[in-house]
């Protein structure tokens, strides 16, 4: 339940964002999720790819700063209250959320996490049945 993100640090200048994605595009690499958090001078471009080990190879080569880092993906529905039962099960079980970013497609919405401790997580989560996505089953969205 593992999955693996990519973590590239990007200048925040016009063009370098476009540059990650063609290089990945030009690959056949997809992107199933993205995030970007900023800063004045550099940004972080959170993503699920298809091949994240190929991606990560690829950024490296064109001497982006890139690392692989381990998330969990848990899905919602994706109705007022469902990302509340998520955080309670979290909450009471003491597991913080480093951050987090979402996306929906119809019913669902899928939750991207980074804890502390992601099989602390995975284990609250199955606990409490909340249906947890494979990496296979992102990297394919």
């Amino acid at each position: 339940m593992i999955i693996e993100q990519l973590s590239v640090f990007i200048e925040n200048k016009s063009g370098r964002l476009y540059e990650v994605m063609a290089i990945l595009g030009d690959a056949n690499i997809n992107v199933s999720a993205l995030s970007i958090a900023d800063t004045s001078d550099y940004g972080i471009v959170r993503l699920i790819l298809s091949d994240p080990g190929e991606g990560l190879k690829l950024l490296k080569e064109h001497d982006f700063s890139v690392q692989k880092t381990p998330v969990i993906c848990c899905k919602v529905p994706n109705t007022p209250g469902g990302l509340k039962k998520l955080l309670t099960y979290l909450t009471e079980d003491n597991i913080s959320i480093e951050y987090m970013y979402a996306f929906s497609v119809g019913d669902d919405a899928s939750i991207i996490l980074r804890t502390e401790d992601c099989q602390k997580a995975i284990e609250s989560l199955s606990h409490h049945k909340m249906e947890l996505m494979s990496a296979s089953q992102i990297y394919q969205i």
